[in-house]
């Protein structure tokens, strides 16, 4: 354009114009800049005068070079139009009226135009094409081999290509993210785990890539595709040394818990080892607390583990005896009979032999006390039954006691007290009848489920029944016997009144002697003892009988009165 402006003064001389031609074209050839161009028209301006002949001889050849630029302008012209892909400078190009200098002049602003916006252009592509070859970099690991700006196809460079390359641009920027992203939960997967682990985050994380620190900032950060499969890898070795980790923990805490049960551990003891036990039944992704699957902590555990073993033996015949006195306190509840010194005897040999595992003889032992507690449970309600019969049948012993006191109505002491207890007791023992049978139908009924005999302290509690009744039988006919005796003496009495002025009172017969044993704390634990000489008045055939079905029965079992309250 400086150069047209230049030339404007010297249109209408035609010696300037051929050398003005020829020096374009010899400024083409050489490829002067503009700014040079300029600078030379500005000084041939000045020198015109001194070199208008030498130069006329170059003006024919001026005007063929003129010619060669314009043409060589339109050719540019349409080159940077279709590498632009801008359509709005086609009208220039057309123009072919007025000098060579003005159709330079017409395209000259257009070319300067379109060059500008290619240098823009160009540098768009360079922008977003080093963008997506550094991301493209990271991404492939191969960012610091990377040398130099990429190159810009310049044929073309329009804004469709250029819209390619940013959407392409973006779509990285994305995947960039969501890299980034990854990256950095990895990293706290594997600063959580570490954390667990009691291991040092610092070494194992630069281990994987030095950019992982956390001192480097986050879009330093390595995401590239050896980054991402090493953290990974990382990960999942951290997750299978967790889950090991707590696997053989919860092994040691299991055994810990057991060797406790095993040995009575105080809770205090135990406290010191929460941070083990804490564990045995969480999960893998449960298992948070830093510093809980370290080596450290498991080795600890190991040690406790180990010495428990050893204390383990030497305790073992006081834990065996424990439970023995627990079984032994659990039949003498339930009123079964055992030998307590053959068990004995029969735990300190197998302790002694070491042919059976102590954890095992404890669990046999423990097996032992859950079948006695369920068989306990079973007798539990014909016990209670058996206590209620047992005090009721104290009850009665004491109602016969007391209907033999001749003193009774006395206004005595208490006197009122033992008048309320007799009406309760006479209630009381109207209803043993039921009570035994209702007893028997309950033993009988257990005896068949079972298949078994019930005993109550190693005797039968139906013979101690049957002989009750018998007895109770017996008792009820020798007081109807006793009546009819008081009877017909009375009335031997009143016929020989006359004769003897005096009544005679009739002998009293010899009662029936009782034993009633003592209650033990209201424990059915009482054993009945049967006098089997009553008044002399059995023959000596029921007498083998009661000897041959004598029973050690329940203490409170009495022989009872043979006289009615």
């Amino acid at each position: 354009m400086a150069v047209m402006d230049a030339q404007n003064p010297l249109l209408g001389e035609t010696t300037c114009g051929t050398l003005l031609q020829k020096l374009q074209e010899i400024w083409d050839e050489v490829g002067e800049s503009d700014e040079e161009r300029d600078k030379m028209l500005l000084q041939i301006e000045q020198e015109c005068l001194d070199v208008y002949k030498r130069k006329v001889e170059q003006a024919a050849k001026s005007r063929a070079e003129l010619l060669v630029t314009l043409s060589d302008a339109k050719l540019e012209l349409s080159t940077l139009v279709s590498a632009l892909g801008d359509k709005s400078f086609l009208g220039v190009t057309v123009k072919a009226s007025g000098t060579i200098k003005e159709q330079l002049a017409a395209i000259a602003p257009a070319l300067e135009q379109l060059w500008k916006q290619k240098e823009e252009r160009v540098k768009e592509f360079s922008d977003v094409q080093s963008q997506i070859q550094k991301i493209c970099g990271e991404i492939t690991g191969s960012a610091n081999e990377q040398a130099g700006a990429p190159a810009v196809d310049e044929s073309d460079l329009s804004l469709k290509k250029l819209n390619e390359y940013q959407v392409k641009l973006q779509e990285l920027q994305k995947e960039k993210s969501d890299r980034l992203h990854k990256v950095l939960e990895f990293v706290g997967t594997v600063h959580d785990l570490c954390a667990v682990l009691g291991m040092d985050f610092f070494s194992t994380i630069t281990e994987v890539h030095p950019s992982l620190d956390d001192k480097t900032c986050v879009q330093s950060k390595s995401i590239s595709n050896d980054t991402l499969l090493r953290l990974a890898e990382t990960v999942s070795a951290l997750h299978e040394d967790k889950k090991q980790r707590l696997h053989k923990l919860q092994e040691l805490a299991t055994k810990l818990t057991d060797l406790w049960n095993l040995m009575d551990t105080p809770e205090e003891e135990r406290r010191l080892f929460d941070h083990v036990t804490c564990n045995i039944s969480a999960s893998v992704d449960e298992v948070a607390v830093p510093g809980a699957l370290a080596l450290d902590l498991i080795e600890q555990a190991e040690v406790e583990v180990e010495r428990l073993d050893q204390l383990k033996s030497s305790r073992m015949k006081e834990l065996a005896f424990k439970r023995q006195v627990e079984l032994e306190e659990i039949f003498a509840h339930a009123h079964i009979e055992i030998d307590p010194e053959a068990a004995r005897e029969k735990i300190m040999a197998l302790i002694d032999s070491g042919n059976v595992e102590p954890a095992e003889l404890l669990a046999d032992m423990d097996n032992q006390i859950a079948k006695a507690k369920e068989e306990a449970l079973s007798r539990k309600e014909i016990l209670d039954r058996v206590e209620k019969w047992m005090s009721a049948c104290e009850e009665e012993s004491w109602l016969d006691d007391y209907n033999r006191d001749d003193n009774r109505y006395n206004a005595s002491r208490g006197a009122h007290l033992n008048l309320k207890r007799a009406e309760k007791a006479r209630i009381l023992v109207n209803k043993i009848p039921g009570m035994v049978d209702t007893l028997v139908a309950k033993t009988r009924a257990w005896e068949e489920d079972r298949g078994i005999s019930f005993k109550y302290d190693g005797i039968p509690l139906l013979a101690m029944l049957d002989e009750y009744a018998m007895l109770r039988q017996e008792r009820e006919e020798e007081k109807r016997r006793l009546r009819d005796q008081k009877k017909f003496g009375e009335q031997q009495n009143t016929e020989q009144e006359p004769i003897f002025s005096s009544r005679s009172t009739p002998a009293r017969p010899a009662s029936t002697k009782k034993v009633v044993g003592p209650r033990t704390n209201g424990t059915p634990g009482r054993r009945l003892s049967l006098s089997a000489n009553q008044n002399g008045s059995r023959s000596a055939a029921k007498e083998g009988k009661r000897d041959s079905m004598r029973l050690a029965a329940p203490t409170n079992f009495v022989a009872i009165s043979k006289e009615d309250a």
